[in-house]
């Protein structure tokens, strides 16, 4: 098992225009992502948020947009479980997110993969690992959930 990089697929019961949609548009992704997105994303630009998740509502989500391949890629940079408001994460590497279409019989496959693990400081890595790890894996059910709902 790799410590350096998570990999999470769903099947979803949608066109690859209407999931690229809600991966692209800020307040769409926001809605299942469960963040309160400030603006649009473009490659090349940090887009801000704030958590919207009980308990986690004082937290800023931060992502530095890498490229977009409409109805392909969206890939970003960001700090993982930065959840210690007390903690500078900015000296970190960040880490890479791929979120990636691909046309199914039966809608679209979502492929999610981030990398980089293993250069963030010792004694986050695992726990960034295992946060993250878990975290896609409810994303996978909430952006199906938000698909299947806004149909």
């Amino acid at each position: 098992m790799s410590t350096d990089r998570i990999e999470k697929q769903i099947e979803l019961r949608a066109p690859v225009a209407r999931v690229w949609r809600a991966l692209a548009d800020h307040r769409e992704f926001g809605a299942w992502f469960q963040v309160e997105m400030e603006g649009p994303f473009a490659p090349g630009r940090t887009t801000r948020g704030h958590v919207t998740v009980a308990g986690y509502e004082h937290l800023t989500f931060e992502m530095i947009v890498e490229e977009m391949v409409p109805e392909r890629l969206f890939r970003y940079r960001w700090h993982p479980a930065a959840i210690d408001p007390k903690v500078d994460y900015s000296r970190e590497p960040t880490t890479l997110v791929e979120l990636a279409l691909e046309k199914t019989a039966a809608g679209t496959r979502l492929s999610v993969t981030e990398s980089g693990f293993d250069a963030l400081p010792p004694e986050r890595r695992a726990d960034a690992f295992r946060l993250n790890d878990g975290g896609w894996s409810e994303q996978m059910g909430n952006i199906e959930r938000y698909l299947r709902d806004a149909a």
